[in-house]
């Protein structure tokens, strides 16, 4: 049976590592040289958040803290194939290295997504580029859907986003914490928002309501962030819409637990019908990744 409730880990999971703990994770899987976590964000502990929250399953994105090196997070997919799934991280080395490597990450270690970080990109280039495009095109021939982490907010990729959309209809691709945006206080943020929510005309956007704390301009429960999911269901559909926890880093936030609670606290401001927070809170993950979190 599929999970009562999936920990979609996007920006979500954006550093869950660690097969026992930091100390553990650092002698076996040595982390990328300026890039060691500051915060605990080892496997046990992903599992006593998601018990303690109710959660049955998760994505786990693998950290940049590990930068390519993917064998932490397909250690831990290897120990819990029907807990969690992977969604590799994207190498756009000019030398298109990392075509080869998403492709055995796929096929051979069975990671079902992949991220696209644009600030991996060398200086100057854009995910349009060559090897940007053919990691694009060969995700949507190997059915992984393209994570976006646009950190520095969709207006800077909005153009490179819809020609990749354009040109690769068959390439699915989900915006990790709903693209950055937060609740718009001026005329910029409402264009950009706009040209976010304008996004939906393509059928194989989905979109991550993840990292509240990211995206809100409140404490904790984060309900102006109520305004932001109402305009996205209405253009997406809850069905293309799906949670993100963003642990380790909400943790000192709001707490794993309060991340999923704040789900259903901002939907009942909206209100959010029962069926579109089921959609919400796992349908549309176990939809888009069919076969994920079943057990025999």
């Amino acid at each position: 049976m599929p999970p009562k409730l999936l920990w979609v880990i996007a920006g979500l999971v954006h550093a869950v590592v660690g097969v026992v703990d930091h100390e553990q994770a650092a002698d076996k899987h040595p982390y990328f040289p300026g890039q060691e976590p500051a915060l605990r964000g080892d496997i046990d502990f992903l599992l006593e958040c998601m018990d303690e929250a109710g959660v049955d399953g998760a994505l786990i994105v693998q950290p940049i803290n590990h930068m390519f090196d993917h064998s932490l997070v397909t250690s831990v997919l290897k120990k819990y194939p029907s807990k969690f799934i992977g969604c590799c991280l994207a190498n756009p080395a000019d030398d298109g290295s990392g075509i080869k490597q998403l492709e055995h990450l796929i096929v051979q270690e069975k990671y079902r997504a992949i991220r696209f970080n644009p600030s991996l990109w060398p200086s100057g280039q854009k995910m349009t580029n060559e090897v940007g495009r053919s990691l694009f095109a060969k995700a949507g021939e190997l059915g992984a859907p393209v994570g976006i982490m646009v950190m520095k907010g969709i207006s800077s990729y909005i153009q490179e986003i819809e020609e990749l959309c354009t040109d690769y209809p068959k390439t699915i691709v989900i915006f990790d914490h709903m693209a950055f945006c937060k609740p718009p206080t001026n005329t910029e943020e409402e264009k950009a928002f706009a040209s976010f929510l304008n996004l939906a005309r393509f059928p194989q956007i989905y979109v991550k309501y993840s990292a509240l704390f990211r995206i809100s301009r409140e404490a904790y429960p984060y309900e102006d962030t109520a305004q932001l999911l109402s305009r996205v269901i209405s253009s997406y559909g809850a069905n293309r819409i799906m949670w993100g926890s963003d642990f380790p880093f909400v943790v000192p936030e709001c707490g794993y637990k309060g991340a999923k609670e704040a789900i259903s606290h901002v939907a009942s401001k909206i209100p959010v019908s029962s069926s579109d927070l089921e959609w919400i809170l796992g349908k549309t993950a176990t939809q888009l990744f069919q076969g994920a979190w079943v057990t025999a």
